[in-house]
């Protein structure tokens, strides 16, 4: 019978001559010539010897380095490769260390990787900000893979009641991010922040919850009255509200025009599909006074440059901020009006006063009309009816008397 643990901890502390020195059971103490001490483990396994390294006995103690030997024999004595073994769990083991990055991590990643295809730059900020404000203290130091329901409630109760719209595009997000994670092969098993047959089990649904809040906007039977009012104001602001009023276009599309949208000759505006909600190129009809709007702008311009904004701002390079229009809105004592509502203003009169279809005044909003479908379709953006429509809309706002309830359809615009 072979002789094991011939070794004792006084004797590998002593030993210093270079050579091998047998434990027994395959283990070695191997002292080299510059003085090296290490543990080596010898077996033979399908014809082959094979020598296998434990550790210095500086890190690796006389008892560690039996329980080392001891599991390389049964490796060995079950045909199994105790080299390869090792090999192979420190493969996994760096694998999993490669894949246990924290929800922050991952959620950077994925903006990295996504925000190149997003049409709004913006988009990212806003990413990052919602995630830092209500993801991050709560669950963005935990692994990837830990990430579960209750780590997705504890985001999302605190908040789903009083900010319900903003809970839910966390949820959203979040969940992006976790199926990115599995695809990259980060975490495995259900997306905890899915809502259908899911979180819509634990968290009340949002109509239950959010308060539909509509922008308060003007009648539209008062516009011709806050138009004229509007027009005796002097001004960059003013002009920009009347131009956003009469194109009824949003607040952000307004103030980003830049004189390379603008066609004065063939009274176009065409607001590129970046600046758009939609994403999709929006063409706007220039009306005969929103003409002459432009032209005054034009006629004043202190930058020739194509990019120029058509409603600057006080800071060089900069357009109107958002506020400068709702100074005059409260200047001319209408308080509690918005910017926005003028659309919805602009929507109610289409709807209640002129026959054109409601897919017509819906583009003209520059909204989505339909689904995919229907989208699929109708690849036209009827412009030529929006001009119909866009001409009456500005003849509603500037006449003393309202036209007639119903605006023909067959009317031709004046060359």
């Amino acid at each position: 019978m072979r002789r094991i643990n011939c070794l004792t901890a006084l004797a590998v502390a002593r030993l210093s001559v270079p050579g091998v020195y047998a434990d027994g059971g395959g283990l070695y103490l191997q002292i080299s010539r510059g003085g090296g001490r290490s543990w080596i483990f010898r077996y033979s396994l399908n014809g082959c010897r094979h020598e296998m390294g434990l550790g210095s006995t500086i890190t690796v103690s006389l008892a560690e380095a039996r329980d080392l030997a001891l599991a390389a024999r049964k490796l060995v004595q079950a045909r199994i490769d105790p080299i390869v073994a090792r090999d192979a769990a420190v493969t996994q083991a760096r694998l999993e260390a490669a894949k246990a990055i924290t929800f922050k991590q991952a959620a950077t990643q994925y903006i990295e990787s996504h925000a190149p295809g997003w049409r709004n730059k913006k988009h990212a900020l806003q990413w990052t900000a919602t995630l830092t404000t209500y993801a991050y203290p709560k669950i963005g130091d935990l692994p990837i893979q830990a990430i579960d329901v209750g780590s997705i409630m504890k985001v999302l109760e605190p908040i789903w009641a009083k900010k319900t719209e903003t809970a839910n595009r966390v949820r959203g997000r979040i969940e992006a991010i976790l199926d990115w994670a599995k695809a990259r092969g980060f975490r495995d098993g259900d997306n905890p922040a899915r809502w259908r047959g899911h979180l819509d089990n634990l968290l009340p649904r949002r109509t239950k919850v959010q308060k539909v809040v509509h922008r308060p906007a003007l009648p539209y039977d008062q516009m011709y009255a806050f138009v004229t009012e509007l027009q005796k104001r002097e001004g960059i602001s003013a002009r920009a509200l009347e131009f956003v009023i009469l194109t009824a276009c949003r607040t952000s599309e307004g103030l980003g025009a830049v004189w390379s949208e603008i066609d004065l000759v063939k009274r176009l505006w065409v607001v590129p599909e970046g600046r758009i909600k939609a994403g999709r190129e929006h063409r706007v009809f220039l009306s005969d006074r929103v003409l002459e709007i432009l032209t005054d702008m034009s006629e004043i311009r202190t930058n020739p440059n194509i990019d120029s904004y058509v409603f600057p701002g006080g800071k060089r390079g900069r357009p109107l901020s958002n506020t400068a229009m709702m100074k005059v809105v409260d200047a001319m004592g209408y308080h509690g009006i918005t910017v926005h509502g003028f659309r919805s203003s602009f929507r109610d009169w289409a709807a209640e006063r002129t026959n054109f279809p409601a897919e017509v005044a819906e583009m003209a909003l520059a909204h989505v009309v339909g689904n995919k479908v229907e989208a699929a379709y109708r690849r036209g953006d009827l412009f030529e009816k929006r001009m119909l429509l866009m001409e009456a809309w500005a003849n509603y706002c500037l006449a003393p008397t309202p036209p007639s309830i119903v605006v023909p359809m067959r009317k031709q615009l004046a060359n």
